[in-house]
């Protein structure tokens, strides 16, 4: 099994249709797979965030379920 690295920097192309393919070192590094989804966010002055979007779920759980 190939070891997965803490950090990685990639390059990515913008299609004609605005799409990118995260390349494949960032995509087995946080457990993206084909059919997954992501959120993208985005603020002008700081840039943009791309994250798995299943990170939410845990993040929406501990904010309504709290007591």
């Amino acid at each position: 099994m190939k070891e997965i690295k803490d950090k990685y920097v990639g390059v990515c192309k913008v299609g004609d249709k605005g799409q990118i393919v995260i390349p494949k070192e960032a995509r087995d590094m946080f457990g993206i797979n084909p059919g997954d989804s992501v959120v993208v966010l985005c603020d002008k002055k700081k840039g943009m965030a791309i994250a798995k979007a299943d990170i939410f779920d845990a993040i929406s759980d501990g904010i309504f379920n709290k007591k």
